[in-house]
């Protein structure tokens, strides 16, 4: 298996014969309005081509349709064909873009020799911004003879979450680390304590800390990261946080 971290959520997860894209965002740095009154968004560029990003890729999976995770950059270049998992809630704005072959997932399914099951995920510190954030996904990913894969999206840890870690004991998980916030809502997703507290909940497990130094609402910096695992003696060979285009393989 191999994991490659494009920006900020955008990942090419490669198992089982299919590549896949998550929450393509494609614009190049300053793309899209700021979020914190900071600076425009993405705050760094593409590590290299958004072409090459969406090249030989088999499957398109979304998370949510924010600006920071479907962005005009994946609506204009991402082929009208390519197949893209979704949940419901996020067909109709996807056909409306123009795109074709939309699969709405809601329960475990068969895709492309692999399982992938949605997941629930809270966008928000408090119910007041969780009803504005709207609804988010995360999924587990299984397939023969590969690890199996927890991308969690952008939620903060509850006792939801803790249930799908203990429950699916997942090989491989996912996180959204940036500890972004907007107003007073608090972390819209896992800040750098509730990261550390995934690896003490799954301690066989991988950690890949993503969602990071890519947008201005983001507090958690990859360093503030680590300096935190160090103090809490997790070690860098069970919790992965990578540059932007670093590829990981398990």
């Amino acid at each position: 298996m191999k994991i490659q971290l494009i920006r900020n959520a955008t990942l090419k997860i490669s198992m089982a014969g299919t590549t896949l894209l998550t929450d393509p965002v494609l614009l190049p740095r300053h793309g899209i309005d700021s979020f914190a009154g900071i600076e425009r968004n993405p705050t760094v560029d593409l590590p290299f081509p958004a072409a090459e990003v969406v090249k030989d890729i088999d499957l398109v999976l979304v998370s949510h349709l924010h600006r920071d995770h479907f962005d005009d950059g994946a609506k204009s270049m991402l082929p009208r064909d390519i197949p893209i998992l979704c949940r419901r809630v996020n067909e109709a704005e996807l056909k409306k873009n123009g795109f074709l072959n939309i699969t709405p997932i809601e329960t475990r399914m068969t895709l492309k020799n692999m399982d992938i099951t949605p997941t629930p995920g809270r966008h928000a510190g408090n119910e007041k911004w969780e009803a504005v954030l709207g609804r988010v996904s995360g999924f587990v990913l299984r397939a023969p003879g590969e690890p199996v894969v927890y991308w969690a999206g952008d939620t903060v840890l509850y006792d939801e979450i803790k249930t799908i870690l203990t429950s699916v004991k997942p090989d491989i998980i996912l996180t959204h680390s940036g500890g972004a916030e907007l107003g007073d809502s608090g972390p819209i997703v896992m800040d750098a304590e509730q990261t550390i507290d995934v690896c003490k909940l799954c301690p066989d497990a991988f950690v890949v800390a993503i969602h990071m130094e890519a947008l201005d609402h983001c507090k958690v910096s990859r360093q503030a990261l680590r300096e935190l695992a160090v103090e809490n003696k997790i070690s860098a060979d069970r919790l992965f946080i990578p540059e932007d285009g670093e590829i990981l393989i398990f």
